[in-house]
């Protein structure tokens, strides 16, 4: 039933805003054709239906779903089928005259969704180039007015009212803002090459009359944590991060498939969250559902507040607040900034150097000078910046040979890269093969109560780093770590790349990926400030790795072989790394080495 009236809605638009006898249907569908317009006076005429030039008799059904109905005023074709498709004729025949009304049917099988938006409001069109494809170019979008007609859009990266949301990746789907009625249609998505990828039919529903802002009822402070069971609240805060954190790397593995990838969850979820503490309504549910912490749970910022006090010992995390001066700010959000995130915020200052000076020079204090450059310009309109800041140092618990050394490694595309080495003839390490997440899995012991874990794919191939990647779920990550912890460790000779890592990925991008687009549009954010609408300008996050012979070193902003008498471990090749904080059970650094 709900396919049916949607069709039908999608026919009448035909008829208003096309007048056009051109019609694209679903299979499965059902479709109903009047022969004469409903105004119309031909009482007693003759009515002919002929399909592909063939008659159709009133007075009997054809082949199977068409009938036609009331003396020959309607056809009715239930269910539609690729066999409907062609010429529909319908001819009327009086003493004074003759009305030809036709049809051309054309029948889409490709047609993978429907969406109804209301008037007003943003929609994303999707549209996947498959797993097995490989990427070479930005799909290509249409609109289609009629069959045979088509128009190509321009899908711009600059927030206009079409946005190819993830370009230069698998997913080619395209966020529409401000959608009017006249954006109802059918939208095609095409690879270069012209493979249909995608196919969408539109409804735009007439919204009610935009109400303009208030936030009343919404004003009031963050409530506060009732919780008793402190044990309770970190258990679910440590699932709920590393849920987080392998989700956040699944969409950045898909924006960027094969370079070198590193970031900081907790660096983003702590960005996320302090934003929380001034969300409301649907904002606050989206915030709370990216983070994957339960709707209304009082306790996120206590308890984000006593992981960071448990992390402190070889993680510095720090956050900041920089606002324009003429905005009034919440005192509650103030007040509660302070208390859980130790956050004062911070004015604006008058010029756009000053201001860039000003939040590069936090960056670098609070990284400890591992990131030193964040922006290159702050926008004179900017309103709001929130920061978050992470850096770790951890020793390795036993040293590394002093001895410089350099190796191969080889890349995703079999070149080999002359690097300095990390070499231990006997190192005691922790190794052992995941069945589940099909990789070789190392632990390397750290200080402050950290390990480095280190995923070796079984093959130096793009499909195997592929195939370690999509099993890496929150559930077979904890599988492996807890498995770690029964396994002995052992004396290995063990081989690895010095890497210095620097990637910024697009945070934006993230962003709209965690179904956080409304940020960017119209959020509530009442509980920070209240006299006007706020909404989300820019988002940045940088990410430093450094693995040496003293240990790892890391900031943020936002083949194996063994042999049973000499077993070895040797990572001259691409693989994936886990820097995961033991005490608190939770991923601090998450990442991929393709190129050292």
């Amino acid at each position: 039933m709900k396919r049916q009236a949607i069709l039908c809605f999608l026919l009448q638009l035909s008829f208003e805003l096309f007048s056009c006898t051109h019609l694209r249907v679903i299979p499965g569908s059902t479709l109903e054709l009047p022969c004469l317009p409903s105004h119309s006076d031909f009482a007693g005429a003759d009515i002919t239906w002929k399909f592909n030039g063939k008659d159709m008799l009133p007075s009997r059904q054809s082949s199977g779903s068409v009938t036609v109905k009331k003396n020959g005023l309607s056809l009715s074709i239930s269910p539609v089928t690729a066999a409907n498709e062609g010429d529909y004729e319908c001819l009327v025949k009086d003493s004074n005259m003759e009305l030809l009304r036709t049809y051309k049917i054309a029948v889409d099988a490709a047609i993978g969704y429907t969406i109804k938006v209301t008037e007003g409001g943003y929609v994303n069109l999707p549209c996947h180039f498959s797993p097995s494809s490989q990427f070479k170019a930005n799909a290509l979008w249409f609109k289609e007015p009629g069959v045979g007609t088509r128009t190509e859009l321009n899908v711009t990266n600059d927030n206009g009212k079409l946005e190819l949301l993830y370009p230069d990746s698998s997913d080619q789907t395209v966020l529409l803002r401000d959608t009017a009625m006249e954006d109802a249609g059918i939208y095609l998505c095409e690879s270069a090459e012209g493979e249909k990828l995608s196919s969408v039919y539109l409804i735009v529903d007439a919204g009610p009359t935009p109400e303009p802002h208030s936030c009343t009822n919404f004003t009031s402070a963050w409530e506060p944590c009732l919780d008793v069971n402190i044990r309770i609240g970190e258990a679910l805060l440590q699932e709920s991060m590393t849920e987080f954190s392998m989700k956040l790397y699944s969409y950045l593995r898909e924006l960027y498939p094969s370079t070198n990838l590193l970031f900081s969850p907790i660096s983003i979820s702590g960005v996320l969250s302090h934003l929380l503490l001034g969300a409301r309504d649907d904002t606050r549910r989206a915030i709370e559902s990216a983070l994957r912490v339960p709707n209304d749970y009082h306790c996120v910022h206590l308890q984000t507040k006593k992981l960071r006090d448990k992390l402190s010992s070889s993680l510095q995390m720090a956050s900041q607040i920089y606002y324009n001066p003429q905005m009034n700010l919440s005192e509650s959000f103030t007040s509660q900034s302070i208390q859980f995130y130790e956050a004062e915020p911070v004015k604006l200052l008058e010029t756009n150097e000053e201001n860039t000076e000003m939040i590069n020079s936090w960056v670098a204090n609070k990284t400890k000078n591992k990131i030193t450059h964040l922006v290159d310009s702050i926008s004179p309109n900017a309103q709001l910046i929130l920061l978050n800041a992470v850096s770790f140092s951890g020793q390795w618990n036993a040293k590394f040979d002093p001895k410089q050394r350099k190796g191969h490694f080889v890349k995703l595309d079999g070149e080999m890269v002359k690097v300095p080495l990390l070499y231990h003839q006997k190192y005691m390490v922790t190794v052992m093969y995941d069945v589940e997440l099909k990789a070789q899995v190392a632990k390397f012991g750290l200080t402050g109560e950290s390990s480095l874990y280190i995923l070796l794919p079984r093959f130096n191939k793009v499909t195997d780093l592929q195939q370690v990647e999509e099993k890496m779920t929150d559930t077979a990550v904890l599988q492996m770590i807890q498995q770690m912890k029964t396994t002995a460790p052992q004396l290995m000779e063990v081989t690895l790349p010095q890497i210095k890592l620097e990637v910024q990925p697009d945070m934006n991008l993230l962003i709209k990926k965690l179904g956080l687009s409304s940020l960017f549009e119209r959020p509530n954010l009442c509980g920070l400030y209240s006299e006007q609408p706020l909404v989300l300008d820019d988002a940045r996050h940088k990410a430093f790795l450094a693995l040496t012979e003293q240990g790892v070193e890391a900031g943020a902003v936002t083949a194996m072989s063994f042999s049973r008498s000499y077993p070895i471990f040797s990572a001259m090749r691409p693989f994936i790394l886990l820097l995961w904080n033991d005490q608190a059970n939770v991923p601090l650094f998450i990442g991929r080495v393709t190129d050292p």
